[in-house]
């Protein structure tokens, strides 16, 4: 019984922004904010959701005691990647309004909250944002993003999928699938001839292959800055924008690799609002969105350009427990609520019953 059971509002403000969940809470780095000054160059900002109090914390900039300790601390950026290996978070791309974009590979270690940059060998990707990056066991698996430069592909067998940014890409297996994003009739180069591909690319880890795909007949529509995960060995996706159809989503997908067949999914209790460049992490059953921005309100789902940035975080749950259903229950039918510990009336304020959490969700404790 897919459900939307949490409802935040107050959170950080972020879009395009990244983010990776490690045992009960979510890592939240960088992004941007409208009106924000992204010309003067600071430390990434790392903000921490613990999905069991459902309060947001805010690391403290990292001591660096030196320039060459201030190089291994990214700076202030949006359009880059997190990916979790072991009880290490690799950050890498992105770009800033004053450097560009990035190719150094960071890495920020969960347990003593410190920044460095790996030792690395072989040929560097070139610099880019809007690309995806995803990992199976020890290795980390890049593909395509918006370069300045050049473009830079891995060698491998097969016809590519093609050129495209701000698309997803899942490991399930040991196969990477690659969903959305926005392409360009003359390739990697933009020209205003944007195509948005709602087709599945299948990558194959173990032999470096890409691999021929059958046709489906329902499909949901392309896109670009949506968000994907896998769950039980099976592939979803929401929300994104479809700049050719002037049109944001919030619709939830879900494919399934052994069908090789799409299906629309609709949970039951109040999601997010059409919306794009927002992040989503598992956390057990759990998924966590938040931010992303949308268009003002009197702007209807189209306006590429007259967006409001999100403070808010929803919480899908997959399998919702007992508690979760009397929670839910007690909202329905008004219960009184009086004589329940202060936690479960907190948590109660936060179900998806259209009534937001009007006070800060931010602590000082993790």
């Amino acid at each position: 019984m897919l459900r939307w059971t949490v409802h935040l509002e107050g959170g950080p403000r972020r879009v395009n922004h990244a983010a990776v969940a490690v045992g009960h809470k979510v890592y939240s780095f960088g992004g941007y904010c409208s009106g924000e000054d992204y010309e003067t160059l600071r430390q990434i900002d790392v903000h921490v959701f613990n999905t069991v109090s459902l309060r947001w914390t805010k690391l403290p900039p990292v001591r660096t005691g030196g320039r060459e300790h201030a190089r291994e601390v990214p700076y202030m950026r949006y359009g880059h990647t997190a990916v979790l290996v072991d009880e290490t978070v690799l950050i890498w791309g992105g770009r800033n309004d004053t450097e560009g974009a990035c190719n150094v590979l960071y890495a920020f270690d969960v347990c003593q909250h410190r920044w460095f940059t790996p030792k690395i060998s072989g040929t560097v990707p070139g610099a880019r944002d809007g690309h995806s990056a995803c990992v199976l066991g020890k290795a980390m698996y890049i593909f395509g993003g918006y370069e300045q430069l050049v473009c830079v592909w891995l060698v491998s067998q097969g016809t590519p999928a093609r050129w495209r940014d701000f698309h997803s890409a899942t490991i399930i297996g040991t196969k990477m699938f690659v969903f959305g994003g926005r392409a360009d009739r003359f390739g990697p180069f933009h020209s205003n001839n944007e195509i948005y591909c709602n087709k599945i690319k299948i990558f194959d880890t173990e032999t470096n292959c890409w691999l021929n795909t059958p046709s489906t007949q329902l499909l949901p529509e392309g896109r670009r800055s949506h968000s994907a995960f896998a769950y039980n060995g099976e592939l979803y996706i929401f929300g994104g924008y479809n700049a050719r159809l002037d049109r944001h989503f919030n619709d939830l997908w879900k494919f399934n690799p052994e069908a090789f067949s799409w299906k629309k999914v609709e949970p039951k209790g109040k999601g997010p609002c059409p919306r794009r460049r927002q992040c989503c992490c598992m956390v057990g059953d759990h998924i966590i969105l938040f931010g992303g921005t949308s268009p003002c309100p009197e702007q209807g789902m189209g306006d590429e350009f007259n967006l409001m940035d999100h403070s808010d975080l929803y919480i899908l749950d997959f399998s919702p427990n007992l508690k979760t259903l009397c929670k839910l229950a007690v909202i329905q039918y008004s219960l009184e609520q009086s004589g329940l510990p202060h936690d479960i009336r907190w948590e109660l304020s936060a179900m998806t019953t259209n009534s937001n959490i009007s006070r800060p969700i931010f602590s000082s404790h993790g």
